[in-house]
C-alpha cells in the first residue's frame, strides 16, 4: 500500500508525463537539435545549385576570358550588343561590364532569365574583385604581389593541451567548454524556472478550487507540499534523462554515419596524440569538437552532474515556488511575488557567461558555492576540468540549503493554504515562517 505522501507523488508526476504535450516535446526537442547540428554536414554532400550559363559582354577584353567555370556558373564570352540579349537562347543570365571597370568596376549589370541566387551574385562579385585588382597590379608591374602576400600570410594555429592532477596529458578547448558550459547553464535555468513554476501553479489551482481545504484532512501540509515538490522533479528527470539518452544514442550511431572516414581517423588520431595537425583535413576545434560529441564517457559525465544540479536546484527553487503559491490566490498574484525568485536566477545565468571567461577565478568559485547561483554557474565551470572537490562542495551546500528551505517554506505553506481574501506581502511571509 502507497504511503500518504507516496499516492501525491505519483499523482503529479503521471498527470503530468501521460499528457500528449510532455510526450511530443521530450522526444521532439533533442531530436531537432541534433538536426540542426547534423544538417551542415549533410547539405555540404547535397548539390542544391543547378550550374548557371552566364554569358559575358565584356569591352575591355580582359575579364570574360578570365571567369573560372565553377559547380555555381559557366561563362561564355558573347560579342554582341546589349541590346540584342533577348535573341541569344542558352543562357541563364548575362553579365554586362562598363567598357572603364578596371578604373571604376561600377555599373556591372546581371540580368537573369530566372530569378537570380545570392550564391550566384556572390561567386560573380568575388571572381571580379580578383581579377580588377590583378590587373591593376600588373599594370603597376606588381604582377605577382597576390602570390607573394600569400606565401607569407600566417594563420597560427594553437593546440591546447591540459595537465590534470597526476601529470597527464589532456587535449582541452576553452571555445569548446566554453559554449558546452553555456548550454548547460542555459537548460538549467529554463529547467528551474519551467518546473518551479509548475509547482506553484499547481498549488494555487487547487487552493483556489479548496482542493487543498480536503487533502489536510487526512495528509500533513508538509506531504502535500513535499509530494507535489518531488512528483514534478520526477517529471524533470524524466525529461533530462530522456534527452540524455537520445543525445548519447545518436553520438554513439549518428555521428560515425555523418564524418568521413578521414576525419574518423584523425579524431582518432587527435585522442591518441599522433595526429600531424600541419596534415589535418580540418582545424583543430573542429577536430577537439567531434572529439567530444563521439566521447560516450565525457558525454555521460556532463549528464550526470547536469542530473544532480537539477536536482538540488529544483528542489531548491521549487521549496520556494510551493510557499508563494500557498500564500496567494491566483497565478497574477504569484507572478508578482517570484519576482524575488528570478533575480538569483538571472543573475546566476548571465554571470555564466563572465565566469565561462575565466572559470578559475574567486567570483567563479564563490558563485558556484553560493546555493541560488551554483546550478548555472557551477555547470558552466565542470567542462573546464575543474576540482572535483569544488564541484562536491558546491552540491553539498546545495543539498544543506534545500533542507532549509524546506523547512522554512513549510512553515509558509501550512498557514498561506488557509489564507483567503489577501494578498500577502512579504512581510506576511516573514511573519508566518516565524510562528
Amino acid at each position: 500500500m502507497k504511503s500518504k505522501i507516496g499516492i501525491i507523488i505519483s499523482r503529479e508526476y503521471l498527470q503530468r508525463v501521460r499528457k500528449k504535450s510532455f510526450i511530443i516535446t521530450t522526444i521532439a526537442t533533442p531530436i531537432l537539435l541534433l538536426v540542426l547540428m547534423c544538417l551542415p554536414a549533410l547539405l555540404m554532400n547535397v548539390n542544391m545549385t543547378s550550374v548557371k550559363e552566364v554569358g559575358v559582354i565584356d569591352p575591355t577584353g580582359k575579364i570574360a576570358e578570365k571567369l573560372v567555370d565553377s559547380p555555381i556558373a559557366n561563362f561564355t564570352r558573347l560579342d554582341i550588343n546589349p541590346d540584342s540579349l533577348s535573341n541569344e537562347a542558352g543562357f541563364d543570365a548575362f553579365l554586362i561590364l562598363p567598357a572603364n571597370v578596371i578604373e571604376r568596376p561600377v555599373g556591372i549589370s546581371l540580368y537573369s532569365r530566372d530569378a537570380s541566387t545570392m550564391l550566384l551574385e556572390s561567386y560573380i562579385t568575388q571572381s571580379l574583385d580578383d581579377i580588377i585588382e590583378q590587373e591593376r597590379l600588373e599594370a603597376m608591374d606588381m604582377g605577382n604581389l597576390k602570390s607573394v602576400l600569400k606565401e607569407i600570410e600566417v594563420n597560427s594555429s594553437l593546440h591546447t593541451f591540459k595537465l590534470n592532477d597526476s601529470n597527464e596529458v589532456v587535449n582541452s578547448s576553452s571555445t569548446i567548454s566554453y559554449i558546452i558550459g553555456i548550454i548547460m547553464s542555459a537548460v538549467l535555468y529554463f529547467f528551474l524556472l519551467m518546473y518551479g513554476q509548475m509547482v506553484m501553479t499547481s498549488i494555487v489551482e487547487e487552493k483556489s478550487n479548496r482542493v487543498l481545504e480536503l487533502i489536510v484532512t487526512s495528509v500533513k501540509p508538509m506531504q502535500i507540499m513535499m509530494g507535489k515538490i518531488i512528483g514534478v522533479g520526477c517529471v524533470a528527470v524524466t525529461q533530462l534523462a530522456v534527452w540524455a539518452f537520445i543525445i548519447i544514442g545518436a553520438s554513439m550511431t549518428l555521428l560515425p554515419m555523418i564524418i568521413s572516414p578521414e576525419i574518423a581517423g584523425e579524431v582518432t588520431a587527435m585522442g591518441n596524440g599522433t595526429l600531424d595537425f600541419s596534415q589535418a583535413s580540418m582545424d583543430i576545434e573542429g577536430l577537439q569538437a567531434l572529439s567530444i560529441a563521439g566521447d560516450t564517457g565525457y558525454l555521460i559525465g556532463i549528464f550526470g552532474w547536469l542530473l544532480l544540479f537539477l536536482v538540488g536546484g529544483f528542489l531548491l527553487y521549487a521549496a520556494i515556488y510551493a510557499a508563494i503559491g500557498s500564500a496567494v490566490e491566483n497565478v497574477q498574484d504569484g507572478s508578482q511575488l517570484q519576482a524575488f525568485i528570478l533575480i538569483p536566477l538571472i543573475i546566476g545565468f548571465f554571470a555564466s557567461t563572465t565566469v565561462a571567461a575565466n572559470p578559475e577565478s574567486g567570483l567563479a568559485f564563490w558563485l558556484s558555492v553560493i546555493p541560488f547561483t551554483a546550478p548555472m554557474v557551477m555547470m558552466t565551470r565542470i567542462p573546464f576540468d575543474i576540482p572535483v572537490g569544488e564541484i562536491i562542495l558546491s552540491l553539498a551546500i546545495l543539498y544543506a540549503s534545500f533542507i532549509v528551505m524546506v523547512w522554512l517554506a513549510g512553515k509558509i505553506y501550512r498557514v498561506g493554504i488557509f489564507m483567503y481574501g489577501k494578498k500577502p506581502t512579504i512581510k506576511d511571509l516573514i511573519r508566518w515562517a516565524r510562528y
